[in-house]
């Protein structure tokens, strides 16, 4: 157990002492995904999607997220977040079925990074669509969800 930081001597789970840790300036960065149909995307695009505007409403979902990220992962610390942005590109995969990628970067001042709170709002953004659009069509299916980049702390930076 001694390579897993999360765990005491006796085994059991424990949260991390970050408290001699330094602060610095950090960033992530995670990527996540939907896959749909021409007909979806279409409802999305032209806002035709009777809860309204998508991308707007799973913008404010992943930043919510971002910030709720401790409360949701046991061992996380609740960490004051400087900002989050998320970003959206489509990509059309082939005839009739396009990809929305999704881009959360989080930053924060501190002692630990922001690398789940990055990969949960990418997460949270991706089922926001689904749940958005899931009376045009259940079949949508979200991707992989992957950390991009970080920067800061003790471990350096990691760029995929």
């Amino acid at each position: 157990m001694a390579n897993f930081t999360h765990f005491n001597d006796d085994g059991r789970a424990k949260m991390v002492d970050i408290s001699n840790k330094n602060e610095t300036a950090r960033k992530a960065i995670a990527r996540s995904s939907i896959q749909m149909n021409q007909i979806v995307y279409e409802n999305i695009t032209q806002q035709k999607i009777k809860k309204g505007d998508v991308l707007s409403v799973a913008q404010v979902a992943g930043i919510m997220a971002a910030k709720q990220t401790s409360s949701l992962i046991p061992m996380c610390h609740p960490i004051p977040i400087s900002g989050v942005d998320l970003s959206f590109e489509w990509v059309h995969t082939d005839k009739e079925m396009y990809e929305l990628l999704i881009d959360a970067e989080v930053k924060t001042v501190g002692s630990t990074g922001v690398e789940m709170e990055a990969l949960t709002a990418a997460s949270v953004t991706a089922l926001t669509v689904y749940d958005m659009c899931k009376a045009v069509d259940k079949s949508m299916v979200i991707g992989q969800t992957y950390l991009l980049e970080k920067s800061g702390g003790k471990s350096g930076d990691y760029k995929r």
